[in-house]
């Protein structure tokens, strides 16, 4: 699973979650039904976005959903899933994109792909992937060529830069893409008169995306020696932040314009959640709103490092059994030191530093491992959990989804709350 919009549990309402995994789930069964079993890799977290926007610009029917047989990565549970039009149009534009990533990693080198073998059948993939998507494209109205041209203008845009180049140059093929995806939603939904906002949306969208690639893959490129949109064209981690957050902004003036019925989740995925991707992507945790907070945040923790959660200060301030004291200072009648010093007593807040280690637990075998493997995989542990047991060496491992990258003490996640200081949509959309 690709993609920079990745929401985190704790960042969405129940209801938000369910439309959410409805649109992800509707956009691999889409890529299943029109495509083949092969063709479900190409589901990505972006690309749903095409999905929620046609949504969000129509009336909501009662054929928009169904529901899906138990799958493993649901905990073999049905749900609603979205289906329709802009499902499909979804999946078109995935597998575009995906052929085009496949053939990057092919050009890269990256991995298997450096045997021949492999990169003339991966490529022979992407170019059927490729007739597919236009295929579905065609039959609602898109014309993936633009897509196709776009990725194949990338390649000698890549080879001409160098430093000095503007980095929105070698941009420009995926904004060109993703503007033409997001505009298309505009069409489906009989919103014509959106095509324009959301073109631009799209636009900065692709940017965005580009952008927090190339600075995610910015240290192994380098490491390779495979080729980097930053080094190539000399341009700084401080520069790649700013186009970076006026993206983000643009992207939210540009969805003020865009005539929504529901804008929920759109506005979520959109507004807020790419502020997040942002933070990833250049490691910071800081809210994106203030500078202050984050300062604060960051200063407190730097206290707390410094002290300790159980260390009291003030006048009459309590010393733990390590605390080093001065020549002069004054000691309780009990308290004792050097090398007479008694361990610490059953009551003490560090002893929890002199428990004896836990044994580790014994592994299972082959077939006993295989079997908890599954068990694991069916119930969607080893994504969802926040720790599950190793199914062959049985140590506590966290689940895929556990690294949890809410700054909630910002007051962020609430949408409702938000909205002034981050100046997207109206109060009334969320």
């Amino acid at each position: 699973m690709f993609g920079m919009v990745r929401p985190c549990s704790h960042r969405l309402t129940e209801g938000l979650r369910t439309e959410w995994m409805a649109h992800l789930c509707g956009l691999c069964l889409a890529l299943r039904a029109d495509h083949g079993q092969l063709a479900r890799v190409a589901t990505n977290y972006d690309g749903l976005i095409v999905s929620v926007l046609t949504e969000a610009q129509a009336e909501r029917t009662a054929d928009g959903r169904r529901t899906a047989g138990p799958c493993p990565l649901r905990a073999m549970k049905t749900a609603p899933v979205a289906r329709g039009e802009g499902a499909r149009l979804a999946a078109a534009v995935s597998l575009v994109l995906a052929s085009a990533k496949v053939r990057d990693h092919v050009a890269d080198g990256d991995g298997l792909l450096r045997r021949k073998p492999v990169a003339l059948a991966a490529g022979r993939v992407a170019r059927g992937w490729d007739r597919a998507g236009a295929r579905t494209g065609a039959s609602l109205g898109f014309d993936t060529a633009v897509l196709v041209d776009a990725v194949g203008r990338q390649a000698g845009i890549e080879a001409l830069a160098g430093p000095g180049t503007p980095l929105l140059t070698v941009t420009e093929p995926t904004e060109t893409a993703t503007a033409a995806a997001f505009a298309h939603t505009a069409v489906l939904a009989g919103k014509p008169h959106n095509a324009e906002p959301l073109a631009e949306a799209g636009r900065l969208f692709g940017r965005l995306a580009h952008l927090l690639d190339a600075v995610e893959d910015r240290e192994t490129d380098a490491a390779s020696g495979a080729w980097n949109p930053l080094a190539a064209t000399g341009t700084s981690l401080a520069e790649a932040r700013r186009l970076a957050d006026d993206a983000v902004h643009g992207i939210r003036l540009a969805l003020r314009e865009v005539d929504f019925v529901d804008a929920r989740l759109a506005h979520v995925l959109l507004a807020h959640e790419l502020d997040q991707s942002v933070n990833r992507s250049f490691r910071t945790t800081a809210c994106g709103h203030t500078d202050t907070e984050g300062a604060g945040q960051e200063a407190a923790h730097d206290s707390h490092e410094q002290h300790g959660p159980h260390e009291q200060h003030g006048p009459h301030e309590q010393h733990g059994p390590h605390k080093q004291h001065g020549p002069h200072e004054q000691h309780g009648p009990h308290e004792q030191h050097g090398s007479h010093a008694q361990p610490p007593q059953r009551d003490d807040p560090f002893r929890k530093h002199y428990a004896p280690e836990p044994p580790a637990p014994e592994g299972r075998g082959f077939l006993a491992g295989c079997a908890a493997f599954v068990g694991l995989c069916c119930t969607c542990k080893m994504c969802c959990a926040d720790e599950y047991e190793g199914p062959w060496s049985r140590k506590r491992r966290e689940g895929c989804c556990a690294d949890c990258d809410c700054d909630c003490d910002c007051g962020c996640c609430e949408a409702c709350q938000c909205c002034e200081c981050c100046e997207c949509l109206s109060c009334a959309s969320c």
